[in-house]
């Protein structure tokens, strides 16, 4: 049976075209736009594939969409520099001239990284998304004792916390998620994604604990708010102000975890390598 006629995305009557190619990208998350909710990221490249021409494939029926499917964004406040999409074109495109295309049609703040094809059937990357990296600056917190904290996180069997979400409090194991956290060496400042891959100032950062943590892609999602809400009240673990959280990385849980420097990781649950 064909497909049921709608209108474009211009308004006009026209029949769904089939899709010819699925492309995930990478994009970066940076500045101000660390604020922007995933809704308003969504709405952000649903306009910038319009305003770049890119021949985008619709749904059929009387309220066609966009063809773009997203796995689980970074929270509003968390800047990263690993979220990804998904989009169906209807027309063949170079991975190169999208990634160009998009990156002068976005906001400032976000940031195509690149853009790579996908095998015909499109979603099956996300399934390798199964463990973020993360960065969290501890603003007022020494190192020394989130070496401590860390330690003695890591050492614990489960570690409970509630968060407060539209749908009431939900309680968590922040534990069960972490696979591998260390504190990182603030000397010399490393590479700050916020600021495009400049150089963090050394003196800022020297005041502050930088910790390393590898969470999996849990459904709920236990973020690294939540690892901080149970690292806090040990050993001097009380931020001076809002931690400021980067996602450096998604991917296989192979490909993230390693030995850590304050232990070795933790096993992930069954059917998890």
């Amino acid at each position: 049976m064909p497909e049921r006629a709608g209108p474009g995305p211009a308004g006009t009557a026209s029949a769904a075209r089939p899709t010819v190619q699925h492309l995930v990208v990478r994009y970066a998350k940076r500045g101000k736009m660390r604020f922007a909710s995933h809704r308003d990221v969504a709405r952000a490249f649903e306009r910038g594939v319009r305003r770049a021409g890119l021949p985008i494939a619709y749904s059929a029926g009387f309220t066609p969409h966009p063809k773009l499917s997203y796995p689980g964004g970074a929270p509003t406040g968390v800047a990263s520099e690993a979220e990804y999409l998904s989009l169906a074109l209807t027309d063949r495109r170079a991975e190169a001239q999208v990634c160009q295309q998009l990156n002068a049609a976005l906001p400032d703040g976000i940031d195509v990284i690149d853009v790579i094809e996908e095998a015909p059937g499109g979603s099956a990357f996300f399934g390798d998304l199964e463990a973020s990296e993360w960065r969290v600056v501890l603003p007022g917190v020494a190192p020394a004792a989130a070496q401590r904290a860390v330690a003695g996180f890591l050492a614990l069997g489960e570690a409970p916390v509630e968060r407060l979400t539209d749908k009431g409090v939900r309680r968590l194991d922040a534990r069960a998620a972490v696979v591998e956290m260390d504190v990182v060496p603030t000397g010399p400042a490393p590479a700050d994604p916020d600021s495009g891959g400049q150089r963090a100032a050394a003196p800022g950062l020297r005041d502050c604990a930088i910790l390393r943590m590898v969470v999996l892609n849990t459904a709920p999602a236990v973020r690294p708010e939540d690892v901080v809400t149970a690292l806090r009240g040990q050993d001097g673990i009380e931020p001076s102000s809002p931690p400021m959280t980067t996602r450096l990385a998604q991917g296989p849980l192979a490909r993230l975890a390693g030995t850590t420097q304050t232990g070795a990781a933790r096993p992930g649950p069954k059917g998890v390598s």
